[in-house]
């Protein structure tokens, strides 16, 4: 029982939840009430105190009036609250003669969305006066009219309604006449002239009375018709209806010529005071005179015009039967017709408010418009619901009587679509339905949700050396799917070093359109590469931006002649001294010219040639190694002094040069003196002993320690080895490989997606090199290029090569010189070694992706 009771309670309180989520749902109606013709401006009440409403939040809210009528009568003062007057009102032009005038207006307020209805109740003035038809009236009546018969007169017309309508009538003094008043079911007056005392129409034929109709107003108005009463001889029986109202009902589909119904009356004179025609009353309107149409002889009113529901639905007026006599004399009755409604009016849709645009990240539920229905037609063909079509991006929350709200039902995106085309349908519950459509075009407003994309995430620039400043190097571009400021670019260069210096100093940017141009000329030989990070970035609050990487790749030039490092020029400028014995035989190396060239690649190949000799049978130099060897045996008749002009040129284009000049002194018996000193080097003494003891001491303990170091080091290079897939490169045991004073350079370079060594090597007195490079690379796609430049190679056919990518198993080498490679694989899995001999002094650029060196 505990538990029932509890779930009782509950109930209960679930239900008066539900009902306060009605209430305030679902805002009660206010009705105010005013008399018609106000002043503008006059006050109808406080709006905003009488709902409940803060004044202050009146404007932000965006209250406003919509009103059925079509047009506005009122208006809102967002300051005080107040409902004003701001139109003339006349309640006659809107309600005619309905008793009660009310105009229903439509208060509607955002954040959050409240519609109330208010009824305004126009009451009436007596600003009309009573006032007939015709301004006079003939009245015909047969002398021998007994006391006490009726005459209807036209009753007057008053626009006011209630108490300010037609009160009463009078009639002017006079002997023969008095005047009663009848009342209708439908509440209408009708004047009627009662005679009593009978006529004379020898004594007077002519009576000239006035009707005067009065309402009922504060103050009283009236108004006045002629009354002409002719007495008439002879027909003494008016016709007679057989009912005083005849009412029917038609379609308001009814084709022209339609029998609605019939009257009838009967004389009870004979021949022609018996003859009866049926005609309309003289006061009937134009309006039922253009609708229906009356056979004179039998009664039968038919459809003449166009009928409407709409326009009235209730139709009434009066007939007259009137026969031949003479006098003529009539009869009346009532006829009322009504309209029966049909489903011929289209349901309409109105919007009443409407936002737009919207901004893209609108969330869901946001109110875009408030739509209401309306249709002309009656009970269920007035009835009209609102579907929008499929897949849309809006739905349709009802609201209060004949309410909607259009609100969004999914998000937005103005990339996608920037403006919807909202298509409403409304039916009515006819039979068949009638329908109607409405399009309603919201526009998207643009929202900064897209960064700037560059059209490539890396740009590769190529610029020769030496060039001028201003050069453009090229222009990167990026796009905004956005619009209007969200996608209006500006580029700039994000700070970074090259070579300890700001990149900014090398380069600039026009933030416009994105063309990158150089500060100052580039020097190859002090910078071959660097990178620029571009950003775009919108205009857009708040801002995205975008990065893209810009790899400057700077072009060797022929800009520098070969330097003669042996023999130097610093002293004795470009001569050399050379002595040779005259009994060197054929081959006999002389001397060797070394020149090195600031330039790479084929600016930086040296060939040397012998340009002028004082006996150019005698000598020969080495093209490639610039070695000056005897082509021969010296002859007694040779010259002792023989001169030597070296050429030593370069490959690039165009060629630059330089010349050594070598002097040779031819000699006899140069070697006695070097045996003499061998001589004195091998007598023993006791002080030389000393020293040598002391050399071979010192000796001892550099190998030593030497031997200790590099078995560190060979250690720590295993480790390394195996825990980093790091690269070692140490020297090769080949044979032919002597000389060890080498002078090797490595170089690691990784500028972007390019990763690049740069191995040079050489000495002073051979440009035979040799070297081991052992890798473990860290990932099984790995590859290992290595390119040797030709000379029928340039350097852009080089970066070709170098952006190649090969497979894992796959090792190439591309040469046209004279040189010998070894490439292989190492035996383990994850070691691959590279065995390079290289017989010429060049440079070797190695590639790699994916490895560590």
């Amino acid at each position: 029982q505990r538990s029932i009771r509890y779930n009782h309670i509950w109930q209960v309180l679930l239900w008066w939840h539900n009902f306060f989520i009605l209430w305030s749902t679902i805002d009660a109606q206010t009705r105010y009430s005013i008399p018609e013709e106000l002043k503008q401006g006059s006050v109808v009440g406080n709006i905003a105190r009488d709902l409940g409403l803060l004044v202050p939040e009146l404007f932000r809210r965006k209250m406003r009036i919509t009103s059925e009528a079509g047009k506005q009568y009122f208006n809102v003062d967002l300051g005080k609250g107040e409902l004003l007057v701001t139109d003339r009102i006349d309640r006659e032009e809107l309600c005619g003669q309905r008793p009660s005038c009310l105009l229903p207006l439509e208060l509607v307020i955002d954040n959050p969305l409240q519609v109330h209805r208010v009824e305004i109740e126009i009451q009436d003035t007596n600003d009309h006066s009573p006032s007939f038809l015709t301004k006079e009236k003939v009245v015909k009546i047969a002398e021998l009219v007994n006391p006490g018969a009726r005459f209807p007169l036209e009753s007057a017309t008053d626009p006011d309604v209630g108490a300010n309508s037609v009160r009463t009538y009078l009639i002017s003094k006079n002997e023969h006449f008095k005047l009663t008043v009848k009342n209708l079911k439908d509440g209408r007056k009708i004047p009627e002239l009662v005679l009593e005392k009978a006529l004379d129409r020898e004594t007077q034929a002519v009576h000239n009375l006035i009707l005067t109709a009065v309402d009922g107003g504060d103050p009283v108005r009236s108004g006045t018709s002629e009354i002409k009463v002719i007495v008439l001889d002879i027909n003494d029986n008016a016709p007679q209806f057989e009912k005083q109202i005849y009412e029917a009902n038609v379609s308001e589909r009814s084709a022209i010529g339609t029998e609605i119904l019939q009257v009838k009356a009967s004389d009870a004179d004979e021949g022609l005071n018996g003859q009866i025609e049926y005609v309309f009353a003289e006061q009937t309107s134009d309006i039922i005179l253009s609708l229906f149409d009356i056979n004179p002889s039998t009664g039968l009113i038919t459809v003449k015009g166009v009928l409407d529901h709409e326009s009235d639905s209730l139709h009434r007026f009066d007939v007259t039967a009137k026969d031949k006599g003479n006098p003529e004399m009539d009869g009346h009755c009532g006829v009322e017709i009504k309209i029966n409604d049909v489903n011929d009016n289209n349901p309409e849709i109105v919007v009443t408010s409407l936002t737009t645009p919207v901004p893209e990240d609108s969330a869901i539920g946001t109110v875009i418009a408030i739509i209401s229905t309306r249709d002309a037609d009656s009970g269920d063909n007035g009835k009209v619901t609102l579907t929008l079509s499929p897949k849309s991006q809006f739905k349709l929350n009802p609201s209060i009587s004949k309410h909607f709200s259009l609100v969004t039902n999914g998000p937005l995106d103005r990339e996608t679509n920037s403006q919807y085309s909202v298509k409403i349908t409304a039916s009515d519950s006819g039979k068949p339905p009638l329908t109607s459509e409405k399009t309603i075009i919201v526009q998207i407003l643009d929202v900064n949700d897209n960064p700037p994309v560059f059209s490539q995430s890396s740009y590769a620039v190529y610029v020769k050396e030496n060039n001028a400043p201003g050069l453009m190097l090229c222009s990167v571009s990026a796009s905004d799917l956005d619009s209007g400021e969200n996608a209006k670019i500006s580029y700039s260069i994000l700070d970074s070093k090259v070579q300890d210096v700001s990149v900014s100093s090398y380069v600039y940017i026009n933030s416009d359109n994105g063309s990158i141009y150089s500060m100052h000329s580039f020097d190859y030989e002090k910078l071959k590469v660097f990178q620029i990070q571009v950003q775009a970035k919108d205009q857009g609050s708040p801002s995205l931006s975008s990065n893209a990487t810009v790899h400057v790749f700077i072009l060797d030039q022929n800009d520098n002649t070969p330097a003669v490092i042996y023999p130097s020029s610093a002293a004795l400028g470009s001569l050399s001294h050379q002595r040779m014995p005259r009994s060197a035989k054929a081959g006999h190396l002389v001397t060797k010219v070394t020149a090195v060239d600031a330039d790479s690649g084929h600016n930086a190949w040296i060939s040397y040639r012998l340009a002028e000799a004082t006996d150019a049978s005698l000598f020969t130099v080495n093209q490639y190694t610039g070695e000056v060897r005897t082509k021969r045996a010296v002859y007694e008749q040779d010259d002792s002094s023989q001169r030597l002009l070296i050429e030593i040129k370069d490959d690039g284009q165009p060629v630059q040069s330089a010349t050594a000049t070598v002097s040779i002194l031819l000699e006899d018996g140069l070697h006695e003196p070097i045996l003499d000193l061998r001589h004195k080097m091998s007598e023993p003494s006791k002080k030389t002993g000393r020293i040598t003891l002391y050399l071979i001491l010192s000796l001892a303990s550099v190998s030593v320690l030497s031997l200790v170091t590099f078995l560190i080091l060979a250690v720590k290079c295993i480790r390394g080895t195996r825990s980093s897939g790091s690269c070692c490169m140490r020297r090769s045991d080949c044979d032919d490989y002597k000389n060890p004073s080498r002078n090797l350079q490595i170089q690691l370079n990784t500028d972007g997606p390019i990763k690049y060594v740069e191995v040079l090597g050489g000495d002073m007195m051979s440009q035979s090199q040799s070297f081991r490079s052992c890798m473990s690379p860290m990932s099984e796609y790995s590859d290992f290029t290595l390119i040797k430049p030709s000379s029928t190679t340039d350097f852009k056919e080089v970066i070709s090569v170098l952006d190649a990518s090969l497979p894992d198993s796959t090792w190439t080498f591309e040469s046209q010189q004279v040189s010998e490679f070894k490439v292989g694989h190492g035996v383990s899995k994850n070691m691959k070694c590279l065995n390079v001999l290289s017989t010429v002094n060049r440079s070797m650029i190695v590639k790699t992706e994916n490895i560590l060196l």
